[in-house]
């Protein structure tokens, strides 16, 4: 392996200029195609490491073509195989297949397993998303796919656009309609409104760990809450910290999640959570998307325990919804937030279909 790691976006895009693009111009002269590398893979976030390098990591793309022209598919994958180099930048283009269902980096001779994905750009979408974004996006479409996928299709890079359709496609998709936006946003303000008061609860009844359980909960929570503030798809949870850390609140919110998440005692979880609040509360408001809601913390109705009464801020969303439909669904919202199971989100079939029961109309 090279000595310096390069990002996995880089050697994309070394992928398709100094070898794909140079046999397709070769071989298939004029091809109509798109080349890019979306979807699955932290490099397509742009949080690749060397770490990354071990598995499911290497010189890949998608190579889109019409629904006409499906009868290269195969053509094309045998001049991949037989005539791409076996390196790039340093890397093996071969990615060996293993028994675990991984792919890993190999310096071979010969046929190379490469790792180019060929494909028509409209079933992939479809593939990838449960719905063509191309066509007519609906309310149940935005809130039956996770923000991971849909982060996957905007984040990454399109190396060349010459179907003239992934551009407008990611345009479609950069981020939710007004509407959905603050459906979205309220929904998760009314999931901290559930357990704010929760920490000080068990803290009070001596379950000290019961109480860090939740006040995890709660820092998840606000951290994907300013994810949506900043209009950013959050991302799933191995990569939630190291998104929430680029965005500019982060600076001001960290000390208090880090005091929030390691204090010993219920009264520290609870001061540490107060500060965050009121951060975030203010947030909300500095966008404009309501009226001001009052940021500052209050007693649990005549309990001695401080929250914010986030759902004050969930209402005021929904009062500003315009759609009656989106404002008279249940404020469950998007399926990553009542849905918490990878094998539930990560399979298309099953999160449109859990999306379907929820929002049958």
């Amino acid at each position: 392996m090279p000595a310096d790691f390069i990002s996995g976006v880089e050697l994309s895009r070394r992928l398709y200029r100094d070898a794909v693009e140079p046999l397709l111009a070769r071989h298939f002269p004029g091809l109509p195609h798109t080349a890019a590398l979306i979807g699955p893979g932290s490099e397509v976030l742009g949080f690749d490491t060397e770490r990354s390098t071990d598995h499911d990591w290497g010189p890949r793309l998608q190579l889109f073509l019409a629904t006409s022209d499906e009868d290269l598919f195969g053509k094309l994958d045998e001049l991949l195989s037989s005539r791409l180099p076996p390196t790039i930048a340093g890397y093996p283009t071969s990615l060996v297949a293993t028994e675990h269902g991984t792919r890993h980096l190999r310096h071979t001779t010969g046929r190379v397993q490469h790792g180019v994905v060929i494909a028509s750009l409209s079933s992939w979408l479809s593939g990838h998303l449960g719905f063509d974004p191309l066509t007519t996006i609906t309310a149940r479409d935005w809130l039956a796919t996770p923000t991971q996928t849909l982060a996957e299709v905007t984040a990454g890079a399109v190396h060349h656009d010459g179907l003239g359709l992934l551009h407008p496609a990611r345009q479609a998709l950069a981020w939710y309609p007004d509407d959905v936006w603050r459906y979205v946003l309220a929904c998760q303000w009314q999931r901290i409104s559930q357990e704010e008061a929760f920490v000080g609860r068990c803290g009070e009844v001596g379950d000290e760990l019961g109480s860090a359980v939740v006040a995890a909960r709660l820092v998840r929570d606000l951290m994907r809450l300013c994810l949506l503030l900043h209009r950013t798809y959050p991302p799933y949870s191995k990569w939630l910290g190291t998104a929430f850390a680029r965005l500019p609140v982060a600076a001001q919110l960290t000390p208090a999640l880090t005091a929030a998440l390691t204090a010993d005692n219920w009264h520290d979880r609870e001061a540490a959570l107060v500060i965050a609040y009121e951060a975030v509360a203010a947030l909300h408001n500095n966008l404009g998307l309501t009226a001001p809601v009052d940021p500052r913390v209050r007693s649990y109705h005549n309990r001695p325990f401080r929250v914010l009464h986030a759902e004050r801020f969930a209402q005021a969303l929904l009062a500003g919804i315009d759609d009656p439909v989106l404002r008279a669904l249940p404020v469950t919202g998007a399926i990553d937030q009542f849905v918490d199971s990878t094998d539930a989100l990560s399979h298309r079939t099953r999160s449109r279909a859990l999306g379907t029961a929820l929002y049958p109309d």
